[in-house]
């Protein structure tokens, strides 16, 4: 009932923060006039304390009247105000002033050279050899009395060998030179989850621990003299609360590479919320640009349903108007390509990736260092074997770890006459760059999607429409995975290993087996089940 009285404690309150640095409590009593809404009914379940609210007069009408005895307005003026609003309001008129329009605020980040860009926007992401082996050097370079643990030492001695070539690049040192180049770029990086600094897998080791006395040391931070601060952080399991934080920050500083990564993807659905209600929709809702990367392990291994699934699924269907990116890249030069991606284009868009487990660790995925020398991130990876065209009946689609089953056992029958494409990116869904690449084989009648996750999980269900507009209508489609499950996988390792064999022989063979492990859906589905074409 004292706007002024208000206004008081506000500004005491700022003032004995910034003098003292302390934090400060204002308690205001406040009550709701209408209840819930403007069409609610409060006195049904308070009729007392609202008997009490309908005959107070209100703030403005208070506050009103003490202007007007004070005689700072005259007694005809809080009507004609309040007229005078509301005119406003119906012709569509500004009422709310900016407090700070002709402040010249020196942190006010610049959004508008983002604006009404287009997800092909391009970026020359590749890194001459010299370059990459200069920052290979500097974040691979140690303090004299540091030592190291032998597992560690052993790692770093890996990537010295994999940046000069002797070795294929695995995925902590195609990462990590992607955050060192953009450092010497002059983008701060920012990286949080429960584990970011040694990375859950053993993979990452952002952050290095003398095995003498304890102490730390992050290569990261001396990459170049005068760079910009690479922050890492491992935060505690409270993932709405550090994604949400992450989500802010990204909103506010589109300069800085931004990640947050998940223990397992599983858990970002305890940040659900922050997904659904910001990340995926604050554009739309509020146009508010964000460039926060989500990084979510995801793959079928056997690990049991919490140790699984970043729930694919769930992203595809947040998925419209270009508002979130999803990618699941299956080499390290694709991460490498994809992080640096992120910040070289003039397009700020949340990225979702289901990055890897154990393909961290699986050679065949590794990348020549040629592959972070030359390109850029393939949303379509081509059939990667020097199988004739011609000979090709059947293409089969997938993206992820599934990959390298499917190849594996493709090579180990000599089938030639099967080719597989990788669709890295699922959204914005590459169509130019899928239709061709399928056009490759123009004597393959049948195109497989197979996927390791359940029917109603993964990616089917969002794209095979977009899948169908890029084959030739002389051509069928067919679904190759597993049936559709209450949960995202089992947790037998054997019996996981088991039906992950019968999944890949239906994708290759097409043949008949037990409904139970997995499901081949024919090419003609139920009317039920037919999308929209788009």
């Amino acid at each position: 009932d004292d706007p002024e009285a208000v206004i008081f404690a506000a500004r005491t309150a700022l003032d004995f923060r910034m003098a003292f640095h302390k934090d400060v409590m204002i308690d205001l009593v406040c009550f709701r006039r209408h209840g819930h809404n403007e069409a609610d009914e409060p006195a049904v379940t308070q009729p007392v304390m609202y008997e009490k609210i309908r005959r107070h007069p209100g703030v403005r009408h208070l506050f009103a009247r003490k202007l007007v005895e004070e005689g700072v307005v005259g007694a005809e003026d809080p009507d004609r105000f309040v007229e005078e609003y509301r005119d406003a309001l119906d012709a569509g008129r500004r009422v709310a002033f900016h407090p700070a329009a002709d402040v010249k605020y020196p942190y006010i980040a610049d959004w508008s050279i983002f604006l009404d860009r287009r997800w092909t926007e391009p970026a020359e992401t590749a890194l001459p050899i010299q370059e990459l082996k200069r920052l290979g050097a500097a974040i691979h370079r140690i303090p004299d009395d540091f030592e190291l643990h032998p597992r560690v030492a052993k790692i770093l001695s890996n990537r010295r060998k994999m940046v000069a070539g002797g070795l294929p690049v695995d995925w902590g040192c195609a990462e990590t030179l992607a955050y060192a180049s953009l450092l010497e770029a002059g983008y701060p990086v920012r990286l949080t989850g429960q584990d970011s600094g040694r990375g859950t897998f053993f993979h990452r080791h952002a952050v290095l621990h003398n095995q003498r006395g304890g102490e730390i040391y992050i290569p990261l931070r001396h990459v170049a003299e005068n760079q910009p601060r690479f922050t890492v952080i491992d935060s505690i399991l409270s993932e709405e609360a550090v994604v949400g934080f992450e989500y802010g920050y990204s909103t506010t500083d589109p300069g800085t590479l931004v990640v947050w990564e998940a223990q397992f993807g599983d858990f970002a659905n305890v940040a659900q919320v922050v997904i659904d209600q910001f990340i995926s929709s604050s554009e739309q809702k509020w146009e508010r640009l964000c460039g926060l990367v989500l990084l979510l392990p995801h793959g079928w291994e056997g690990q049991g349903p919490e140790h699984t699934s970043a729930r694919l699924e769930r992203f595809l269907q947040l998925c419209s108007q270009e508002n979130i990116q999803v990618a699941v890249p299956t080499t390290p030069a694709q991460m490498f390509h994809l992080l640096r991606r992120q910040m070289l284009r003039r397009y700020r868009k949340p990225l979702v990736v289901m990055s890897p487990k154990s393909m961290l660790r699986d050679k065949l995925s590794f990348s020549p260092i040629e592959d972070l020398t030359s390109g850029g991130f393939q949303t379509v990876i081509p059939e990667a074997d020097p199988i004739d065209a011609l000979g090709v009946a059947r293409v089969v689609l997938c993206s992820g770890k599934v990959y390298y089953d499917l190849l594996q056992a493709r090579r180990k029958e000599n089938r030639d006459d099967i080719a597989i494409l990788r669709v890295e990116q699922l959204y914005p869904f590459p169509r130019d760059e899928l239709a061709p690449a399928l056009a490759a084989f123009p004597r393959a009648g049948e195109v497989v999607w197979a996927q390791e996750e359940p029917m109603n999980q993964g990616a089917w269900y969002s794209i095979q429409h977009l899948l169908r507009a890029s084959i030739r209508p002389t051509q069928s489609l067919s679904y190759t995975g597993r049936p559709s499950s209450a949960a995202p996988a089992g947790g037998h390792h054997k019996q996981h290993m088991v039906r992950q064999e019968r999944l890949v022989q239906a994708a290759l063979n097409r043949q008949g087996t037990e409904p139970a492990p997995l499901l081949v859906f024919p090419a003609q589905q139920p009317p039920s089940l037919q999308p929209a074409r788009s």
